[in-house]
Parts: structure tokens; C-alpha cells; sequence
């Protein structure tokens, strides 16, 4: 196993620099496609979310893996090796493992313990099986995290440590605004993020009253679908300025790659309500990376703007709790399992040859003994037959037993190589067993970013 990550994340670098390397739709098939063509790399996956942006790859060598992804990530987003460098970290073989299965657990979030990641990582996995870029070292890493996320949510209180940007985003502007239950609500984009908002403002209203909420999307027939779903009603992506005037509470999280809301539209919308005596603030929530609204808006009177920046500041505080001590216990033993099964896998090749090595000689003296024995009747033969090969598979048992069992140790290669030398396994038998789906044997420790 040489798995190795190189990414950036809210807590390595500024949401500035962040909305500049977010990478996302088509974007996403044509780094992770050139992830894998790179010469050091074997399998590739790509984990792209609002808030982190990191690159998963097997390969054959730590400085060359370092170099070719930390390049593509440059040349993609247009931001120079200069500029990413300081922001960038990297984690390598079971450093690697425990980050991924920190990240899907929600440690590593925003907002600790959100739930969402496990959907972006679930995304991300089908995304790189698509094209197909993730053999069975990514398939294996990305499905166990995808099981310990799930376990720390049942089995753990990590819930409770943190909530989702969403939620945590209309605490906030609760605290400027008063309770949005009820208020005219504007949901800009119809993703998996805005879809989120838009369920949750529907659940914070009066059960007998209709959600007043409004959805716009560029796609119409998706803002359409979205608003059936939470009981709003959908108007088309150019009706945004008069949706704008008419909303006390807009969340927007698109994909687009510049403003959605600019200064100026945000301006005109302020002294619209002006003019109407509104006596509450708009409050601006801006969940997307890149960002959709204009940061420059920050200040304004009577607007309050709750973006990523601000929510990097909340989350942060969120993870002290007794959960959360149960979450990172419970990565440290998945990892060490997960990592004691990439061991023991890299004997399998050894002993398949082993055993090819042995069925060869028990052939070749069958055949010799049927030489021999011409006039031996048919069932005595078979009665020799199943006896000379009862006695290898017996023989055989115990070491490529043990040696798998010894294999999941830390160190537990030298045990395959023990193997090869004593029964001398040299190149031909080796080199008969297909290593396509075996994993890449670990080489040391995590190795730092130089």
C-alpha cells in the first residue's frame, strides 16, 4: 500500500485562495484523468467539497507522487506551485488511511462532525469508478472509510459535537435576524448543498403554514423539482433580482465559477427594503466555493453576511467533546485493521505461487509414475493420485497459513520474502501470478512533506 494524498483544506489555507482551486463538474473527470495518466501514479480519486480539495493517488514513488499531483493541481486551477505550496498537505501510506478516515467521521470538517462529507466522498469514489481511475487499493480505502463514517454516526455521539453548515449558518443569522421560521426565504442553486438548505428551512417552519421559500437555479426544471420537494415555489434563474428584493433570508450555493450576486445587486436590494421600512436585517448566506455573493458586501447596513470565513471561526470550537475522543479512537483501530489487511495481501502472491510451484511438481510425478506403471488399474491410480496431492495441500497448510497471519504484522513482508527464498520462488513462478488486483507493498512510515 502506497497511498498518498496531497490537498489543501479550510484549515490550511483562506477561503480565497480555496474558491480559486476549487475544482468542480467537468473539471473534476479531466484532473482526475490526468491524475492517472501521471507517470508515478497507479490508481487516482479526487475529493473535491466547499471547504477541501484533495488528490488521492497509489503510486510507486513518494517525491515523484508529491511533484506530479502538487503540478497538476497548479496547472488545473491556474494558481502557481509558489502560491500553493505553503498551503498544501501531504499524508502518506497509514498517515493517508487515517486522514481519509478522519475526513469521512467528520473530524476534519468545518463544522466537526458534519454528516455530509460521507455523500461527497460516496460521490467522489463513483466519480473515479466511472472513469475508471480507482483500482482495488483506492476501491478498498475509499469503501472502509465510507463503513467507519458510517459506524462513528451509529455508534458514537459525533452528532452532537457539530451540525451541518447549514444549520450552523442559520444559527448565526439567528443571532442578527431573530428565528427564520416562517421568513421569506430565497434558496439560489438546486445542488446537494441548496437542496440540504432548503429541507431544513422547510422543517423550521409552522407545520400548519406553508414554507415561504423561494428556489432559483439556472436549470429551471431542477429548481422546480427542488421546490415541490420542500413545499416552496421555483422562478427562473432571471427573475433573481426581484426574488432578491423580496427575500429576508437567501442562501446560495451554486457551481458557477464567478459572482452571483454582486455588490451592486445587493445594493439596490438594500434600498429597496429601505424604502419599505423593513425593519431586519437581510442576511446573506453564502455556502458556495467559489463564492456567489461579492465578499465586498461585508459592512453594508442592514445586511449581514454569513460565508465560509465566518463558519471556519464557529466550527473551530466544536471540538473538545468526550464524542469526539470516541470518533478518533475508533479511526486509530480501523486504521491499524485496514493497514494489517494491506499487509497481509502482499504474501497472496507468494503463496498462489507456492502453490502453482507445488500442483507443477505433483503433475510432472504423476505423470512420471503413469509412465511406469503402465498396467496400474484405473482405480488404484486415482487412489495414488488423491493421496500425492492430500499430502502437499497437508504439508502446504500450515506455513501459507501462518505466513498470511504473519503477514498483517508490522514488518510482516519479510515473512513473504522468507517464503520465496526457502521454497525458491524465483522470478518465473512470481512473475506467473497476476498482480493486478494485489496491492502495492508499503514501503515505511508517513512520509512529511519536504
Amino acid at each position: 500500500m502506497s497511498v498518498l494524498v496531497v490537498g489543501l483544506s479550510h484549515r490550511t489555507a483562506p477561503v480565497s485562495l480555496l474558491e480559486r482551486v476549487a475544482v468542480a463538474g467537468d473539471a473534476q473527470a479531466k484532473l482526475l484523468q490526468d491524475m492517472a495518466a501521471a507517470e508515478p501514479v497507479a490508481e487516482a480519486m479526487l475529493l473535491s467539497t466547499c471547504n477541501r480539495v484533495e488528490l488521492y493517488a497509489d503510486v510507486d514513488r513518494f517525491h515523484g507522487g508529491v511533484d506530479g499531483l502538487s503540478g497538476l493541481l497548479s496547472r488545473h486551477t491556474g494558481v502557481t506551485l509558489e502560491e500553493l505550496t505553503p498551503h498544501l498537505y501531504v499524508h502518506y501510506e497509514e498517515r493517508a488511511v487515517h486522514h481519509l478516515f478522519s475526513v469521512a467521521c467528520g473530524l476534519d470538517s468545518m463544522v466537526v462532525g458534519e454528516g455530509q462529507i460521507l455523500g461527497q466522498l460516496k460521490t467522489s469514489l463513483a466519480l473515479a469508478q466511472e472513469y475508471d481511475t480507482a483500482g482495488r487499493v483506492l476501491n478498498d480505502l475509499a469503501q472502509q472509510a465510507l463503513r467507519v463514517g458510517k459506524r462513528a454516526h451509529s455508534e458514537t455521539g459525533i452528532d452532537r459535537a457539530g451540525q451541518s453548515l447549514v444549520t450552523v449558518a442559520l444559527e448565526q443569522a439567528e443571532l442578527v435576524f431573530g428565528p427564520v421560521a416562517g421568513a421569506r426565504s430565497l434558496v439560489v442553486g438546486a445542488g446537494s448543498m441548496s437542496a440540504l438548505a432548503a429541507t431544513t428551512l422547510a422543517r423550521q417552519g409552522d407545520s400548519n403554514v406553508a414554507p415561504n421559500i423561494v428556489i432559483t437555479n439556472r436549470t429551471y426544471e431542477r429548481a422546480e423539482h427542488l421546490a415541490d420537494q420542500v413545499g416552496g415555489r421555483a422562478v427562473p434563474i432571471t427573475a433573481l433580482p426581484d426574488a432578491l428584493s423580496a427575500a429576508d433570508v437567501v442562501i446560495s450555493c451554486t457551481g458557477a465559477t464567478g459572482l452571483v450576486i454582486t455588490k451592486a445587486d445587493v445594493e439596490q436590494v438594500l434600498a429597496a427594503r429601505r424604502e419599505r421600512g423593513a425593519e431586519r436585517p437581510l442576511v446573506l448566506i453564502d455556502l458556495a466555493l467559489p463564492r456567489d455573493v461579492d465578499p465586498a458586501v461585508r459592512g453594508l447596513d442592514g445586511l449581514h453576511l454569513v460565508d465560509l470565513e465566518l463558519l471556519a471561526d464557529v466550527g473551530s470550537g466544536a471540538s473538545g467533546t468526550a464524542d469526539v475522543d470516541l470518533v478518533r479512537q475508533l479511526v486509530g483501530a480501523e486504521v491499524a485493521e485496514f493497514a494489517a489487511a494491506q499487509r497481509a495481501q502482499v504474501v497472496t502472491p507468494t503463496v498462489v505461487a507456492l502453490r502453482a510451484m507445488a500442483a507443477d511438481v505433483v503433475r510432472a510425478e504423476l505423470e512420471r509414475l503413469s509412465g511406469r506403471t503402465p498396467d496400474l488399474d484405473p482405480k488404484t491410480r486415482g487412489e495414488l493420485e488423491q493421496t500425492v496431492r492430500r499430502i502437499v495441500d497437508k504439508l502446504l497448510h500450515a506455513p501459507t497459513v501462518r505466513v498470511k497471519q504473519l503477514a498483517g504484522e508490522p514488518g510482516g513482508a519479510s515473512y513473504a520474502e522468507a517464503l520465496r527464498t526457502l521454497f525458491d520462488l524465483g522470478s518465473g513462478p512470481m512473475a506467473a501470478v497476476s498482480r493486478a488486483d494485489l496491492p502495492s507493498q508499503a514501503t515505511g512510515e508517513g512520509v512529511p512533506h519536504e
